[in-house]
């Protein structure tokens, strides 16, 4: 017989809180923060420090395992999560994540450094993502998958140590919301994400392109360039239409500088 897992306990880990009320709680994550357990992961997460932080009313909402969870962020994507803290809630953003702003007011905004600029200034990416089928822990955008869309828009695009471009600031959105959507859909279209080990491995000698303190600061990101920066969603209770922003981190801001200084 499988043993169940244990329930989570909470464990005092320091949150940024951006908003609280009774009813959901938004957090700006930082860089190496797992949002749930999970093997190899089981205590030391997002769910640890939201149970500590709001006690047993947190409990069992959505699930034993993933209590207010209504969606996740990678471990090293920083940035806005909403998290519900009681049932009618967890419902309400459950829906408006199903439907990701199609017929709502919810939008999902990145911040993505992905190598190369896109011949164009804005676009969208529509192509279906499953599991790889070669390597379990990847996705890959895969015929008869589940849908997918990303739209994209350049910010800034920054030049290499040639004068060439080489690199790219994009706001994206999501239409979806798939495991690791935005970083295999910029892969797809050949701008993988900035320090993305994963879905950019073949990238990595592009940064001998770079200046020798953009190159640094990639050194030192250690992680996908990809921050959630903006949230909009209607308030589970009151229907108010909620807006949220939050500023690049600090690795990324040095990665930006970085790249802005270019030579």
């Amino acid at each position: 017989m499988e043993v169940a897992p244990a329930e989570p306990k909470g464990e005092e880990i320091a949150l940024d809180i951006v908003f609280e009320d009774d009813d959901i709680i938004v957090i700006n994550k930082p860089k190496g923060l797992v949002v749930h357990p999970a093997a190899g992961h089981e205590t030391g997460t997002l769910v640890n420090a939201l149970i500590a932080h709001c006690g047993a009313s947190l409990s069992g909402i959505g699930g034993v395992r993933r209590p207010g969870i209504v969606h996740r962020l990678d471990k090293d994507t920083t940035g806005l999560m909403v998290v519900a803290k009681n049932d009618l809630a967890h419902a309400s953003l459950s829906a408006q994540f199903a439907d990701h702003g199609r017929t709502g007011a919810m939008r999902r905004g990145y911040m993505a450094f992905a190598w190369e600029v896109p011949n164009r200034h804005r676009g969208t990416v529509d192509a279906p993502i499953d599991r790889h089928p070669h390597a379990r822990e990847k996705m890959a955008v895969r015929q008869g998958g589940r849908e997918a869309v990303t739209h994209w828009e350049i910010l800034d695009s920054f030049a290499g140590r040639d004068g060439k471009p080489v690199a790219a600031l994009l706001a994206c959105e999501l239409e979806t919301g798939r495991t690791h959507q935005i970083r295999v859909h910029l892969a797809h279209i050949g701008h993988p994400l900035m320090g993305d080990a994963v879905y950019g491995p073949h990238f990595k000698t592009k940064a001998n392109q770079l200046g020798p303190e953009a190159q640094a600061a990639l050194a030192a990101l250690g992680r996908q360039a990809l921050h959630a920066y903006l949230l909009v969603l209607e308030h589970p209770r009151t229907g108010e239409l909620l807006h949220w922003e939050a500023a690049l981190p600090e690795d990324l801001l040095l990665l930006e500088r970085a790249l802005k200084a270019a030579l």
